[in-house]
Formats: structure tokens, sequence, C-alpha cells
């Protein structure tokens, strides 16, 4: 595509120019995977959102990061795939479903388990459209043609096919075991859906009586409710104090149940009493305790966290109404004889905030030991999984390495359904693809499979495994990289690495680049509760797409987290707002040039050859840095050189061809404006595509879109390391005038005398040969270069390198008028010195005033004595 009619509206209106920019790159089809085998693939799976409701900073942040990485791989000539989709999120989604149903009075029983289904499917439709709205809005380059849900069919067969492997290995059973409960939900969860928080308890201490009648042994409890569980009380064998006491039984107050005294080797001596009630129904530990010891299991609570009938008198009432009922009791019949204030640690529900409660109850598990122990060993491999920063190998390492079996039913409707039937009449447990043939016999299991389940078949179970013999599945698995927060290593990043392993044989993904979590500019982390939350949207809204995704990709190294801040995001759009009227400029003095007219062959000044081999320097370092996933520092360097070397300097130099009479020279420098501009479009494309895609469809150019151009490569005759030595001391000359013309309060549109000290014949011969940028950017009514100069008596002199700068004061100043200001300044200091002495004098103020306050006083008396210092002698210089 070529286009000479180049004109960038005046003002930069991320809005205008994001508008239809999305439906151009969509209707192009430019991030479709095409297949093309003489092409290297490149895969990213992006991390399913949950269909639950918005999308957030730190999904814009993850999101950014890949779409980075796909536009890279895509210019660099890779078939690439990043493949979108969405996750079903069983627990949250079904529970915005129910609530919505609780606005209408309405519960999912008044439904039923298919009609409630159907509810939820409609939900999940119209926030899956608000999600891919807000992708779009990021400008996200995603394979639309391959989006997956993870409750699509595909992946419900592969749910089942890994469902029914591992249940016939061996590796997933049924069981009764102490899972963590979720009395709000009525569902259980995984380990790692439990988050701790401290909260104030106590230890209730109580007397349980032997039931010889020979007196009692204490023991010490958080939660008195569970002691209606009780069916033992353990000791350690070898503790003096009960030994006698092993074999004996105690009674149990309140349930008057006789319960006996166990010796164990778990039980602490040395923590509090060194006795322990044991509670098989309701504690982890204690259940392994009573399969030891053949104890009874009594479950004293419902499923809503109310107690249930053999809480006896209790019955009905809520856990913590029981407790403090309890309590009372207890103390009312000398049971209870001290309570203990003390902060805990105390399990919640991730999802509903809900005190967690251990019980005993019937689920399906994975056995997880061989599953880890085939991951943990692939990390001694050549093909293991790379984390990005590696320090988080070890933090997956050691939470593999002392895993625990995994919860995987929940008590939900929305779901993979587990592929279990239950025979009505002989109980026995059918688990199979398809339901038995004579279903009217078999009932299938209620339950749903854990979220994480089907998540974790993410990168292989959309490339349509399991046919194995899948295009897609052949061509892009495994995946080169995967991006995530450290938050989720856990629950997902785990997860897919051994499932991954077991089903394909191969590592999911080549790298895992692992960043941190979006905080507020104070450092805490975002919540509805502080109210300090920010939605991506509404910073589009103001800023555009561009400005937001060059802050989150560039505000950090991997692995730290971000703290967010407006400030921050207005700079960047700043930075968009340079390079756009940078452009605007450059466009406009390269009206009417084609793109094969473009010849950066001819003749060159030397700040065309300094441009370019600072062109080849970013180039070169940028690639570099993108493929070890340093984006911050890719940042720092492209800022850099677009605003400083790029806007900054050699524009300001191309105005002197540009602007002259030589026409060879202007053809050059439109040349190299349009390859220099060209270029770092590209490379700071990925960053802000909106923004580079406008300027590109502006310039000279050859593709359709910028999306699928060449990615910059180093064209190494276009370095030039002497004319790159030679711009540095022109302009480390002209900044040195800069600054003393601001020292002693020179406007640049002054003229004034300058005269160069070379410290070598090189050194003069390359000023001499730069002296119209010299003449031009210091603005001089005579310039003189020489190796030897005599002394100027009064002068302001700077040295730089291989040359010392002397600007005779006569010239520069009218050292009358300058005198006159710098006395006026001096009274004003005398004045502010005296002042604060004053104060600092006063016996009142220094008793009074708290010690910040001083020390204000103290700095501004410091400054204002440097300040008063400084200009006295400069009077004395100037009155000679």
């Amino acid at each position: 595509m070529e286009n000479n009619e180049r004109t960038l509206p005046t003002k930069y209106d991320p809005s205008a120019i994001e508008k239809d920019r999305y439906d151009f790159w969509m209707k192009g089809g430019f991030f479709e995977a095409a297949n093309d085998q003489d092409k290297e693939p490149y895969t990213i799976v992006i991390p399913p959102p949950n269909v639950t409701g918005k999308l957030h900073l730190g999904h814009a942040w993850d999101t950014t990061l890949q779409d980075i990485m796909t536009r890279i791989k895509r210019m660099q000539g890779f078939d690439v795939l990043w493949l979108p989709g969405m996750d079903h999120a069983g627990i949250a989604t079904q529970a915005k479903v129910e609530a919505k149903l609780r606005e209408d009075g309405k519960s999912r029983y008044d439904l039923g388990r298919e009609k409630f289904i159907e509810e939820t499917w409609k939900w999940k439709e119209e926030y899956a459209g608000h999600i891919r709205e807000q992708w779009a809005k990021i400008g996200l380059g995603l394979d639309y043609s391959r989006e997956r849900f993870t409750l699509d069919e595909g992946l419900s067969k592969a749910v089942r096919e890994v469902f029914v492997n591992l249940y016939r290995k061996g590796l997933i059973y049924r069981g009764e075991y102490i899972i963590n409960w979720d009395p709000a939900t009525k569902t259980a969860l995984s380990d790692i859906e439990v988050i701790y928080k401290d909260v104030q308890g106590a230890f209730y201490h109580m007397r349980y009586p032997l039931a010889d009648g020979s007196g009692h042994i204490e023991i010490a409890t958080t939660r008195p409710e569970t002691m209606l569980g009780d069916t033992a009380v353990a000791v350690h064998p070898e503790d003096e104090r009960y030994k006698h006491l092993i074999g004996k039984k105690v009674i149990l107050p309140i349930v008057g149940r006789e319960i006996p005294i166990i010796g164990d080797d778990y039980v602490d001596m040395e923590f509090g009493s060194g006795a322990v009630k044991i509670t098989p129904a309701h504690d982890p530990n204690d259940f392994e305790i009573g399969n030891r010891h053949n104890l009874e299991r009594v479950l004293v609570m419902n499923e809503d966290g109310t107690m249930n009938a053999n809480a006896k008198k209790y019955q009905g009432m809520d856990r913590f109404e029981c407790r403090k009922k309890i309590v009372q009791d207890l103390k009312e019949t000398g049971v209870l004889f001290e309570i203990e204030e003390h902060m805990h640690s105390v399990g919640h529900s991730e999802r509903s905030g809900s005190v967690v409660e251990p019980y005993l109850s019937t689920q399906w598990f994975v056995k997880m030991q061989p599953l880890a122990d085939a991951a943990v060993a692939l990390q001694n491999k050549e093909e293991k999984v790379h984390f990005v920063p590696d320090r988080f190998e070890k933090t997956y390492l050691r939470w593999m390495e002392n895993i625990r079996d995994w919860c995987i039913s929940r008590q939900l409707w929305w779901g993979h359904r587990i592929p279990a039937w239950y025979h009505k009449e002989t109980g026995e447990v059918y688990v199979a693809h398809e339901p038995p043939e004579d279903l009217g016999n078999w009932e299938q299991d209620n339950d749903v499979l854990d979220t994480w389940f089907s998540s974790a078949l993410w990168p292989f179970s959309t490339m349509g495994w399991p046919d194995t013999e899948s295009i897609d599945y052949q061509r892009f698995y495994p995946t080169d990289v995967l991006v995530t927060g450290y938050d989720i290593i856990f629950f997902w990043v785990s997860r897919m690495i051994f499932q991954g392993l077991e089903f394909t044989g191969k590592r999911p993904f080549k790298d895992v680049l692992i960043h941190g979590l979006v905080r507020d500019e104070q450092g805490r982390k975002m919540s509805k509760s502080l109210g300090n939350g920010v939605d991506p949207m509404e910073v589009i809204e103001k800023y555009g797409a561009d400005s937001l995704r060059y802050f989150l990709s560039t505000g950090s190294s991997p692995g730290q987290d971000l703290r967010f801040s407006f400030e921050k995001v207005e700079a960047t759009w700043n930075f968009a707002n340079k390079i756009w009227n940078a452009s605007r400029f450059a466009l406009m003095n390269m009206e009417g040039l084609k793109h094969e007219e473009i010849d950066i062959t001819g003749e060159k000044s030397v700040a065309d050859k300094w441009i370019l081999t600072r062109l080849n320097e970013t180039i070169e370092t940028v690639t570099h840095l993108a493929e070890r996933y340093e984006f911050g520092e890719v940042g720092r360097h492209l800022y850099n050189f677009i605003w400083d070397d790029f806007c900054d300097w050699y524009i300001e130099m191309a105005k002197l061809p540009l602007y002259g009479d030589n026409e060879v020279a202007k053809k050059t420098t439109r040349s190299i404006l349009a390859h220099v501009l060209e270029e770092t479009m590209k490379l700071l494309h990925p960053f802000m595509p909106f923004l580079t895609e406008e300027i590109y469809q502006n310039l000279p150019h050859k593709g359709a879109s910028i999306t699928v151009s060449n990615w910059p490569k180093v064209k190494h005759e276009l370095t030039d390391e002497a004319a790159a030595n030679e711009m540095k001391l022109l302009v480390e000359v002209i900044r040195s005038i800069r600054n003393i013309r601001a020292e002693v309060n020179t406007p640049m549109s002054k003229q004034i005398e300058l005269q160069i000290k070379a410290k070598s014949a090189e050194v003069k011969e390359q000023l001499d040969k730069n002296r119209s940028y010299l003449e031009r950017f210091c603005n001089t009514s005579s310039l003189t270069i020489k190796t030897e100069l005599p002394a100027v008596e009064k002068a302001m002199t700077a040295v730089v390198t291989g040359a010392e700068l002397i600007l005779p004061i006569e010239g520069l100043i009218n050292i009358e008028e300058e005198v006159k200001r710098l006395e006026k300044e001096l009274d004003k200091l005398n004045k502010e010195v005296e002042r604060v002495q004053n104060k600092l004098g006063n016996e009142g103020f220094l008793k009074k005033a708290p010690a910040q306050v001083i020390n204000e006083e103290k700095a501004k008396e410091s400054d204002y004595v440097e300040k008063r210092a400084a200009v006295l002698a400069r009077i004395s210089e100037l009155k000679g």
C-alpha cells in the first residue's frame, strides 16, 4: 500500500486514532495463524479470564505483555498463534448467577439443574461479549478463529479423557476425608482456594472428668463447638504425666459420652497441657489420628455451617452462635476454667470470604505424588520449564515437593459434571466417557470438577487434544511462553505442567514469564474494600490504550509488582504526543516521497550518520532485551532514542538541510527521516500499536499493515563509530553552552561570542567540519575554533571532552544590569537568612515546634546561606 497524502491532524487524539483501527486489523486477518509450513510456529495461549465480569488492570498488564511478544514474533516472520479463550469459573460464576436469581426471589433449586445451567450459559454469552470488547479496546492481536471456552464440547471431551484415564490408573479415587468446606457456597475447596488471615480468637481451657471419678484431664481448643464430635483425648505415649491414664476413659462434657484416652506420637508434650481433644470429623490431623486408632467419626455440623442432630440441644444453631452458647454452658458447669485471648491464622474462602470449616466429606481426589514427582524430575532435564525470573522455580518446586492430594469435586451445578455413575441398588461405581447403557438403573454423580481441573489442560486441550493428529496440536504444541502472575503458580502453572507431562509427554510451555500484582500508588493491593481499584477502560477513555499499555509493560521488571499512577500514565501520553508531533514534522517534510524513492546511500552529514548508528544500536539492544522479557529496559532504551536522539537532536539538526538550498542534502535527509521513522515505529509498535499503525499508514510504506511488516534488523554498513563520536562531542558542546546561558540568565535568542580551544588538531577538524551546527544551536555572533587561544580576562568557561569552551562575559551579558539584578537577589536572600535565623534563635519556637518543623527551618537556612554565598561570589567576579 502506498500513501502519498501524508498529513496527521494537528492534535494527538488517541480516541480518534484508536476508534476503527481494531476493525481494520480484524478485517485484514493479520492475527490469524496461517499454518504456513515455511514459517516457524510461535504459540501463546491466553490465561483464560473468568466470565464473571470486567477485566481489571492485572488482566490488561498480563495480556499486553503477551501482545507485545506475539507482535514482535509475527514481525520477525514466525507463524504466530495467540489463542484466546475464557474460563467458566465454577464457584465464581455460579455465585454471580445465584445472586442475580436472589434479586428475583428465586434460588437455583426453584429452576432445577437444567434450567439453571441454561441461565448460566446466557450469563456467559453476555459477559464473554464484554470481555471481547475490552480485548479490542486494549488492542490484543488474538486469533478469534480458534477461541475456546473451558466448558465447550472439545474441552469437555478432553476433561472426560483425563478423568477416566487417571481413574483407571488409580490416580483418581473417591474417599471420605477432611476437606476445606465453604458453608456459604456449600462446596469443597482445594487447599489453595483458602486464604489465611490473622483473626483475634481464644484458647478455651477445659477439664474433662475421668470416668472413674479419680480426677480430670486438661485440654484447650480454639473451636469449642467441635467438642460435641470428640471421640478421644490423646496424649504422647512417653509423657510421664499421662502414661498411666492411657486406656482409661473421660466423660465428654455436655454430651455425657465416654471417650477413651489414647497415646499417639503426634501429640506435642511441650504444647499447652500436653493433652488434646480428638475430633476426627472436624480436623485433618485428628482424622489421621482417628484412622490410626479406629475412632468413630462424629459429624456435628450441616453443610451450611449450622449444627446437626449430633449436636443435641444446639441443633439448628449457626456454628458461631453455638460456640457462644457452649462457652456459656461450660462456664456455668465449671468445665471451662480459662479463656486465653489469642491471635491465630484462620482459613477463609477465596470466593465467598466465609470462614472455612474443616469438614468430613466424601469427595473425589487426585493422588498427587506420582504426578508431582514427574514434574519435579523434569526440572533436572534439558527440556525443563524455564521460570523468568528463575527464583520462582524454587517457589514452584517447594510446593510440588510438599504437595497433598487434590480434592477435585465441587458441590456445584455449573462445571464439568463428574463422569461417574452409581448403581441405584448395588452402589457400584461406573466411570467412563459415556453413561452406562441401562441408564435407568444408574444415577450420575451430582458434583462437578474443580475449575482448575479443566484449566490445567488449557495448553493442549485447546489445540484439539485428545485428537493427537489434530493439525494445531501437531504444529503449535508445546507452546512457547506462558505469562501469568506469581499468585497463581500453585493454582494453575503447576497443574498445567504435571497434566501436560502426564498426557502429552511434553512440557506445556518452554518459558513462564512471571509478573507481580498491580498495586496503588501507596503499594497497597487493589481491592473493593479499599476502593482503590482502577478500571483499565476508564484509563483508556482518558489517555488511550497506547499510553496504558506502554506504562504497564515498561513500568517494572519481571517478577516485580507494579504501582499504578495516573501521573505516570499521563507522562506516557506526553511521550506519545511527542512522537505524534515529531512524526507530523517528518511527514510534512517528505510530502510526495514514494517508498521506492527512499535512498539513504548518498552523502550524509554527521547527524545523518549518527542517527543511523544510534538506530542500529537501538535495534540490537531492543531485540536482545525483548528476547529476555526485559520490557522495562526496552521501554527505557526506546524512550531515550525517540525523545532525546530522534526528536530533540536529529529532527532539530535535519531542519538545516530541509530548510536549506542544497537539494541533494534535502533529498538524503528526507529519506533518512522516512527510514528512521518507519524503523522506529516498528520497534515501538508492539508497545503502542494504534499510534504506530496510524503513523505507518501515513509513511511511504510497502506493507498492508505495520502488524505484518518486517521487524527491523541491524544494517552494519550504516554504523559509523567515528561519526557517533563526532556527534557526541557536538552534543556535549551545545549542552554546555545552554547550561552556561541558563546560569547567567541569557536567553537562546541572544547571540553570543564563542571561543573553543581544541586539545588536538583532530578535535579542531571535527568541530570545524560541523561549524554550521555549532553556529545554529549555540546562536553565535562569532565562533573561533583553535588549538591555541589567548587568555580572556572575564569569561564563563566549561570543559568538554577534548576541548575548552570560553564565553567572554562582555558579549554574553550587560555587566551593569546583571550586577543590579544580582544585588536585588542578594537583598532578598539577606532578608530570608535573617528571618529564618531569628526564628531558630527564638527559644519559644524551639520548645514548642515539632522536630520535623525545626529541621525544615534549618534546611531552609542552609539553602539560603549557600545561595547568598554564590550570589556574592558572582557579584565580586563581575565587578572584577
